[in-house]
């Protein structure tokens, strides 16, 4: 482990990663994040028993997206907001991203009577976190290391994907999808636009999964409404259509924001190569649960979740693109992460940032 006292040079390229997002990309904060009663299975077994032996308040039998790209930029997983101990487990940076969470603000959904089981914290809810965590940190405190709190030269910010949720919550509403969409890129890029108005340099942006293919989504719409892979045609459209508008308005920020390079995740795409070819990455089990309870073929109640008392856990989670029915299993998140960060499924390229990082110092 390195000293961050005094901010000395390191083969590392980033210095600290600041995360955010939803359960795809929470690490923790579920726990302690005063939310909803439903989430708290997700504390029980056999969550994390593929890779930390123990339930670590991550959605999956393992590790996540970032936890991989943490790994991929030696340096350790990063600790959730509500469990940071300043001055101690946060020398590389934290995780702000909390389950359940939504693009929009909760008083949204409070205002249409969508309450039932919501998280109440939204992206706006991580960047109120944020901010008090950097008004209350105390980094480099050596004054003549000529370090700053505001200086993100080397701080690389993971924007995990935020607003499947909101389209979860306002299912069966009268609510339309463009209202939800035009709402959601709103929050969410403004969110995006106080980062980059801070200072932020790097930054990376994940685009909504291929939702239609979750288990959750097959268990819920009718047989007719499918696609060329299986999968329900109007949620994956949805979440389509979703990360066009994100990407134009990336696209426009790259403009405003010449010297700071954003790259676009493309998880959409990621995840349909897999379903397209899922025997190349090694899973023989496309749309089954491995953690669930229900009948074939998907394993699945939304009844009896993985961590409740009727669940069972399959013994070969690597075979099993879903784990619970809503998140995928630590293979799916290490296959996913393999495009981002060698593949070509980020928009600009993983190594692109990375270059430019080094040449910028």
């Amino acid at each position: 482990m390195i000293s961050r006292t005094a901010c000395a040079e390191t083969t590392r390229p980033f210095e600290k990663i600041y995360a955010f997002g939803d359960s795809f990309t929470d690490t923790g904060n579920t726990k302690n994040a005063n939310g909803p009663s439903g989430f708290g299975h997700v504390s029980n077994s056999p969550y994390g028993s593929t890779f930390f032996n123990h339930s670590t308040n991550r959605y999956s039998d393992g590790r996540l997206v970032i936890d991989f790209v943490t790994e991929s930029l030696s340096m350790p997983y990063l600790p959730p907001y509500k469990h940071c101990k300043k001055g101690k487990n946060d020398t590389f940076g934290v995780n702000f991203a909390v389950a359940g969470s939504t693009a929009i603000n909760h008083a949204f959904f409070v205002r249409n009577n969508l309450t039932l089981d919501v998280t109440p914290q939204s992206i706006q809810s991580q960047l109120i976190w944020f901010n008090r965590y950097l008004n209350e940190s105390q980094e480099c405190e050596e004054v003549e290391s000529g370090c700053s709190n505001n200086d993100f030269n080397d701080t690389l910010f993971w924007f995990g994907e935020i607003g499947v949720n909101d389209y979860a919550y306002t299912l069966g509403s009268k609510i339309p999808d463009d209202t939800i969409r035009k709402l959601a890129i709103s929050s969410t890029t403004g969110v995006l636009q106080s980062l980059l108005e801070k200072g932020a340099k790097y930054i990376v942006v994940q685009g909504l999964p291929l939702t239609g293919c979750l288990p959750l989504a097959m268990f819920l719409a009718s047989p007719d409404d499918r696609d060329d892979i299986g999968c329900v045609k109007s949620v994956n459209d949805q979440s389509y259509n979703h990360n066009l508008v994100l990407q134009e308005k990336i696209q426009e920020f790259r403009k405003n924001y010449p010297e700071s390079v954003i790259v676009y995740a493309d998880y959409w795409n990621a995840y349909r190569a897999v379903m397209k070819n899922p025997s190349k990455y090694g899973f023989t089990e496309v749309f089954k649960v491995c953690c669930g309870y229900g009948d074939p073929p998907y394993n699945f109640s939304v009844f009896a979740t993985c961590g409740t008392p009727n669940a069972t856990a399959c013994t070969s989670p690597s075979h099993y693109i879903n784990w619970d029915g809503v998140h995928l299993t630590e293979a799916m998140y290490k296959v996913v992460s393999e495009m981002f960060l060698q593949g070509n499924l980020t928009q600009p390229p993983f190594n692109f940032l990375l270059e430019k990082k080094v040449r910028q110092g």
